[in-house]
């Protein structure tokens, strides 16, 4: 019996609705995976690897295609250039399926969406691709080579040059082709780490160890991660490591006051609660009531008492809670430069001028939320991004405009293995392909005592 939708064709509507409409990846893949859950789990791997891979090597497919097609990718309707982009992903990176099979499904799917009268030349392209792929002739020059190599936009790499080494900015661009395992921190209110690991492998899941934190695992080989006895019963939330260690870096005492100015999902603001031994409270703030739903589902979850979910603008100044923080943390909107092992589409989104404008935002957000931390209280600025702007610049900015407040270095709240990545200023830049974790920043800044010299 033939299928209502096929794979291709689902992983096509996802395509067209990122490429074409602007959408992001993870949330149409999540939604599209959600509402086919009852399709096989190695169909539902088949969407998601060709999807995240077409997105992740655009560059390159593109750059294959205009080398074998007169007709240039620009130039294509939407749905043949999806068609043609995801095909091409698999001739190069999937060996598993045959090469005949990739060109009489893709002429099969452009036939079913109306454009029969292209089949000839969809699959003339794909027939010349899949015959001559080891003859494309890659750029000389070695900025252009590296951004076609690792799809990555040239004015990124070029950004990044200003700022790293050719061979880091490599390392970073290699990593977010790899495969990344989802992390996971246990929740200790309800398990220990030594628990959490047994149950998981019990249910049949691969679980390692991560060497920055003790309470942290990478898991991996399960089906369907809301499925799991262990995550439905609160035992473990998905968090990177690197969020993780913003929250270690926020010294976090029993009995504080803590306010997460842009929390959703949730993640660290349900650490800082579990770090809280069930004393204190983390109000955790989003900007809408459906960020906040979010945090609420993960509370639910999660079962913390001393955590609440509120929807409020961090860069509206809330009087009421002016003075009232032991800790305030800002993990804000950023540009997303070092999660793009996840979020793959970002970085054909992203553009020189958005990003001034997020470093504007971000300013405007610390400058109101500030005002929420105590004296000798601590502000913890971090972003998922590798941009100077947006990280140390931004925190250089902030102690000129607030001498109120000091740098403060957060070696010692790390382990061995970072201390040493530890700016000399004190703050820590992460990277992917150096670190054992996604790109980000983290520092401390702390309201100075109204005895202290300024």
């Amino acid at each position: 019996m033939t299928k209502p939708v096929s794979e291709r064709e689902l992983v096509l509507a996802i395509l067209l609705e990122v490429l074409e409409k602007g959408q992001y990846s993870h949330i149409v893949l999540s939604r599209t995976l959600e509402k086919y859950q009852y399709l096989e789990k190695k169909e539902r791997a088949f969407i998601t690897r060709v999807t995240e891979g077409t997105l992740e090597h655009l560059i390159e497919i593109d750059y294959i295609l205009d080398y074998f097609s007169k007709v240039k990718v620009k130039k294509m309707k939407p749905v043949i250039r999806g068609i043609l982009r995801s095909a091409v992903y698999q001739l190069k990176y999937m060996d598993s399926i045959p090469d005949p099979a990739v060109c009489n499904e893709a002429v099969k799917l452009a036939v079913k969406k109306g454009f029969a009268n292209l089949k000839g030349f969809v699959n003339g392209v794909l027939r010349n691709v899949a015959r001559n792929l080891e003859q494309v002739e890659y750029p000389e020059e070695e900025r252009k080579a590296l951004s076609v190599k690792y799809s990555m936009p040239e004015w990124i790499l070029e950004m990044w040059e200003r700022d790293m080494p050719f061979s880091v900015i490599e390392k970073i661009a290699a990593s977010f082709q790899q495969e990344i395992p989802v992390t996971i921190r246990c929740n200790q209110e309800k398990t220990s780490p030594e628990q959490l690991k047994a149950a998981l492998e019990a249910e049949g899941v691969t679980v390692e160890e991560h060497p920055y934190l003790p309470s942290a695992f990478r898991i991996s080989g399960y089906d369907y991660l809301k499925n799991l006895l262990c995550f439905r019963k609160g035992w473990f939330v998905v968090q990177d490591i690197s969020s993780m260690l913003a929250v270690e870096a926020a010294q976090v005492k029993e009995n504080d006051q803590v306010l997460d100015v842009c929390a959703a999902p949730g993640g660290k603001a349900l650490y800082l609660a579990e770090k809280l031994k069930g004393t204190g409270m983390v109000e955790a703030r989003d900007l809408t009531m459906y960020k906040t739903g979010l945090i609420e589902e993960n509370i639910a979850r999660t079962g913390f008492q001393n955590i609440k979910a509120v929807c409020k603008d961090a860069a509206v100044l809330d009087e009421e809670t002016i003075g009232s923080a032991d800790i305030v943390l800002a993990d804000l909107p950023c540009s997303g430069l070092g999660v793009l092992g996840k979020k793959t589409d970002l970085k054909y989104k992203v553009s020189p001028a958005g990003m001034k404008e997020l470093v504007l935002l971000q300013r405007r957000i610390l400058h109101t939320v500030q005002n929420y931390v105590k004296p000798g209280g601590t502000l913890l600025y971090s972003t998922c991004t590798i941009h100077k702007e947006e990280n140390e610049e931004n925190v250089h900015w902030f102690l000129k405009e607030h001498p109120a407040f000091v740098l403060e270095d957060i070696r010692k709240d790390l382990c061995l293995e970072l201390q040493s990545s530890v700016n000399e200023e004190g703050w820590l830049q992460l990277l992917p392909g150096i670190h054992d974790s996604d790109g980000f920043f983290i520092a401390r800044l702390r309201r100075r005592q109204e005895s202290d010299k300024i």
